[in-house]
């Protein structure tokens, strides 16, 4: 499913030490964990459990 290894560009680690995943590993993951990530590109919100997209403009 998904290989051990990560990229580079995957993640960085916090000054805490934590792994933080980048918005590159998101994508390349295919979907929300819903876990609240800090770069998480599907706009998922941690506190009220929904996903928070912008709206597409009216053109």
């Amino acid at each position: 499913m998904f290989k051990k290894e990560l990229d580079p560009e995957d993640f960085y680690k916090s000054p805490e030490g934590y792994i933080v995943f980048t918005e590159k590993y998101h994508l390349k993951r295919g979907y929300c964990c819903k876990s609240g990530c800090k770069h998480c590109p599907y706009g998922y919100n941690k506190k009220t459990g929904k996903f928070d997209l912008p709206l597409k403009k009216e053109q």
